[in-house]
């Protein structure tokens, strides 16, 4: 069975740094774009960042520059490394990736993690 399974997450304080990973787990194919959404209490889901199976990677304004997506293939694993975080940042990020679980199926599906937890508070 294919899974995302994120970690990472916890409190840290306004200006803190914090290292997301999440890894895809199962007989995988092949992965095409990889991605890290949030969503806030309250709040619509959104996208923070993606990256393809080129390495290219886009970022939503809100995150630019303090934000660096990246994955290893090898490992199966995208990251998150999120710095100078604010209060705003709050929210549950969840993982999404893009997979090709079998042979015979050259069509990639969406899959979801369960989310990790993070809070910048003081």
């Amino acid at each position: 069975q294919v899974q995302l399974g994120e970690s990472g997450g916890g409190l840290v304080q306004p200006g803190g740094s914090l290292r997301l990973s999440c890894t895809a787990s199962g007989t995988i194919i092949a992965i095409n774009a990889m991605r890290w959404y949030r969503q806030a209490a309250g709040k619509q889901r959104e996208l923070v960042a993606s990256i393809n199976s080129r390495r290219t990677t886009d970022y939503a304004d809100s995150v630019k520059g303090r934000v660096t997506i990246s994955r290893d293939n090898n490992k199966n694993m995208v990251y998150l490394q999120m710095g100078s975080l604010k209060p705003e940042d709050t929210a549950v990020y969840y993982c999404n990736a893009d997979l090709r679980t079998t042979y015979s199926d050259w069509n990639y599906k969406t899959y979801w993690g369960q989310g990790t937890q993070v809070t910048v508070s003081s």
